[in-house]
């Protein structure tokens, strides 16, 4: 045994030899160590081959020696120490009297200690492993009651499953059966009310048909709202057994309850118009009392069927029945109100227009204003019946209006004085429309209508009218003896002027002493106001009057005053444009006349003023004064025409054959419009700059004409000498000798100083504006120092110092002081 054991350490030694051999080996080295670890391994073999065992080797490090450190041991010197150490383990093994003479006897002493040692240390495992043996026994004492109370908990849980599924299945079997009976129960509540549709049917046909039933009563409305349900109910199943029978019969209560309604309504209205008609039937032809009675009556008679009519008008949009009932109704009330109205309406009418015979705006004004009050009550006695407002209602408003229409219509295309008709457009359009029908709208809807109408009315009457206003009193105008006395009627009202004024300062001086006198506070007296009147009066120029302009200037600007307000813009535009273009024209016939009759300074200032005149007053008008006319150009026509009657007027080589004139005719004989804009402002301001150029030629030809025509022929005389005629001199010539010149300049001079005074006094007389004079004269003065300039030159070039003295021609300083003086 022991031999085996040594056999196996040894074979096991062995195998740990090799097994630790092949570590380090130097090819694939299963632990290969770096050269420091191998460094470090020598030296650690080094230290423990010179370190002595210890004295006191405690067993477990003994023991823990590997067999080959023993080995080694041994066959090397051993102290005496290491011998009682031994000693004392063969003491532990029992083996102090054996002898180990031998290696075999060494390793099975050997293997002796360690299986001794093995033991020695595995004590507290085994002690351990005892314990866990123990708690085993335990656990599984444990686990073996865990798996008996397993077992009755199972047989516990089938048991419970099995009450529970029973349970359960009761459970749904009840909630099926409470289920089926909630279901039954909801069937019946719905078969019983849809039933109860149905079953409305007698009852409401009972009380349809009892002969206590009144439509006012407190029951009726609720039934009305019964029928109303069950008929949509009805209709809305049509699946439903007899549906057609029931509907049919629901219906038919229906159309009866409709017709008790209508039968008390339309009764109602008739009989109240049928009392107040017997009642005093003169008060047809008294408008107060009659409209008192009317409207009181009515409104005391609106609560009986306002209730029902509010019903009938809720389901006017839903039901068709009632949508038809409630036009029979509304045309029952109007038929009656029209019936009460229109006598009334037509007598006042009659009597306004026998009152205002004479004044067409008043009866205009009074009848209008009549309208609006009825249209106004009118609504508001419809709102006393119905809530919902009807086109109906302005129908027949509009039927009322056309009455008053009838009646001014034909007055009004008579009318010729455009004073009335544009007072007419001025009341229809200011007062009725902008202060009354935008104001209320809704009420007066219809009278609108017809305020409009007529007011086109008016105004297509008053265009027609100020045409032939414009043909007659403008432009065919034939001026009186007085109308054309330029300037002795603006003289003869300066001159009335100054004795005014100087009445005025000497009513000034008579009164200053005794104002202050009698008035310490300052207060003035009436003698004072009218001084102060007058002196306003007096500041006016005569020539500023409107009186005092010419008669055709005074009615277009007139006229286009009235037509402004009452006019639209696009029609007004039109009149203006004939009305100033035809002004112009009598104007200009009327500055012709005063020319040839008086003076020609007299004909330009008259027009200058009055064209100043106008476009002064015309500025205030805002709009366009320029209006597109189209006109048609026939001139291709005419040609092409013209070729096919004449073909030897086309060039030969146009002839290719006898249709080429039919052919261009078609291609090039079409007419062109052409669009042109007519400015009448313009045309103002075109003849005003061309009288103002035309009075400041014709006055520098007066006052230097003779200087111009000279230096004229100087010119002329100098350039034949530049284009190659014979030199000259100037001074040789028989018309340019010094004293011929002196005459001339002494001629020139002598108009300027006796004509300027009396050309600045014309102006004065006819524009009477100190701006307006200095504005028309600066060039007539400018014109005049021009030429005596050019005249210094040439003479200052041409002559000598004797001649000049001949001459004598005045200087600048002169010619200016001369019309600085007269300025």
């Amino acid at each position: 045994m022991a031999s085996a054991e040594l056999c196996h350490l040894d074979q096991t030694d062995k195998d740990t030899w090799e097994k630790l051999s092949l570590w380090d080996r130097r090819t694939d080295a299963l632990a290969p160590l770096t050269e420091t670890q191998m460094d470090s391994v020598l030296e650690l073999r080094a230290a423990a081959e010179t370190v002595s065992i210890p004295s006191e080797l405690p067993i477990e490090d003994l023991c823990s020696l590997s067999s080959r450190s023993l080995q080694s041991s041994f066959t090397a010197t051993v102290p005496a120490s290491t011998e009682d150490i031994l000693f004392k383990g063969f003491q532990m093994l029992n083996m102090e009297n054996d002898r180990i003479e031998t290696a075999q006897q060494f390793f099975s002493w050997f293997a002796k200690l360690q299986t001794k040692m093995d033991q020695d240390e595995n004590v507290k495992y085994r002690k351990t492993r005892d314990d866990l043996y123990c708690y085993q026994e335990q656990c599984d004492a444990i686990l073996k009651d865990v798996s008996a109370a397993l077992e009755h908990l199972d047989s516990l849980q089938k048991q419970y499953l099995f009450v529970s599924n029973k349970t359960g299945t009761l459970h749904e079997a009840c909630e099926q059966l409470l289920k089926e009976q909630s279901e039954l129960v909801d069937l019946a509540e719905s078969i019983q009310q849809k039933l109860s549709y149905f079953n409305e049917l007698e009852n409401i046909n009972t009380k349809l048909n009892s002969p206590v039933l009144s439509v006012n009563g407190e029951g009726f409305i609720p039934m009305l709202s019964k029928l109303d349900d069950c008929i949509e109910y009805v209709s809305a199943h049509p699946n439903f057994k007899d549906y057609p029978v029931y509907l049919a019969k629901f219906k038919q209560c229906l159309s009866k309850a409709m017709h008790f309604m209508k039968v008390h309504i339309t009764n109602t209205m008739q009989n109240l118009t049928t009392q107040l008609i017997k009642r005093d039937p003169m008060n047809l032809t008294n408008a107060d009392n009659a409209f008192t009675l009317y409207y009181v009556k009515y409104r005391a008679a609106a609560p009986k069927v306002r209730s029902l009519i509010e019903q009938i008008e809720q389901r006017a949009e839903k039901i068709p029945q009632y949508h038809q009932l409630l036009d029979e109704i509304h045309h029952c009330y109007l038929d009656q109100r029209e019936q009460l109205l229109r006598p009334s309406i037509t007598s006042t009418i009659t009597d306004l227009t026998n009152q205002n015979s004479k004044d067409h705006c008043a009866l205009v004004r009074s009848g209008c204003a009549f309208m609006v009050h009825v249209c106004q009550d009118e609504h508001q006695l419809y709102h006393e019946f119905f809530s919902k407002p009807t086109p109906k209602l302005d129908e027949l408003l509009e039927k009322l209006c056309l009455s008053l229409y009838d009646v001014l219509r034909p007055l009004i295309i008579h009318i010729i004085h455009l004073e009335t008709l544009s007072e007419l457009c001025s009341i229809l359009k200011n007062e009725m429309l902008e202060d009354h029908v935008q104001n209320n709208a809704a009420q007066l809807g219809a009278f609108d209508a017809m305020v409009k109408q007529m007011l086109e009315d008016v105004q297509e009457r008053l265009v027609y009218r100020t045409h032939i206003y414009i043909q007659t009193d403008i432009l065919g105008y034939k001026p009186a003896p007085g109308d054309l006395a330029y300037p002795e009627k603006l003289e003869m009202m300066e001159r009335i002027a100054q004795s005014l004024k100087e009445e005025q300062m000497k009513s000034q001086e008579s009164t200053f002493s005794d104002i202050q006198l009698e008035d310490p506070t300052g207060r003035r007296s009436s003698n004072a106001a009218n001084t102060e009147a007058s002196s306003l009066q007096a500041s006016i120029s005569p020539a500023d009057l409107h009186g005092m302009w010419y008669p055709t200037v005074r009615r277009t600007l007139v006229c286009l005053s009235k037509l402004y307000r009452c006019m639209d813009r696009a029609v007004f535009q039109g009149l203006s444009q004939e009305a100033l273009s035809a002004c112009i024209q009598s104007l200009l016939k009327a500055s012709d006349v005063i020319l040839k009759n008086k003076t020609q300074i007299d004909g330009q200032l008259f027009l200058i003023k009055h064209l100043l005149i106008m476009r002064e007053q015309i500025a205030p008008f805002h709009t366009d004064f320029a209006i597109k006319e189209i006109s048609l150009d026939l001139k291709k026509t005419r040609d092409a025409a013209f070729k096919i009657l004449n073909p030897k007027a086309v060039p030969k080589f146009f002839r290719l054959n006898s249709h080429n004139a039919i052919l261009e005719f078609l291609l090039e004989g079409t007419p062109e419009i052409k669009e042109h804009y007519i400015d009448s402002k313009k045309d103002v301001d075109r003849h005003l700059k061309f009288s103002c150029e035309q009075f400041i030629q014709q006055q520098t030809q007066i006052f230097v004409g003779n200087l111009e025509e000279f230096l004229t022929r100087v010119a002329a005389l100098k350039t034949m000498a530049i284009e190659g005629g014979p030199t000259y001199r100037l001074a040789q010539q028989p018309w340019a000798q010094p004293a011929k010149i002196n005459d001339l300049v002494t001629a020139t001079y002598r108009v300027m100083k006796s004509r300027l005074p009396s050309t600045l006094q014309s102006m004065s007389l006819y524009l009477a504006n100190r701006d307006t004079e200095f504005i028309l004269f600066k060039p007539v003065r400018n014109n005049i120092q021009q030429v005596f300039r050019r005249l210094h030159a040439l003479l200052v070039e041409e002559y000598s110092g004797e001649d000049l003295q001949i001459i004598a021609c005045p200087s600048t300083e002169q010619i200016n002081l001369l019309l600085s003086v007269n300025k």
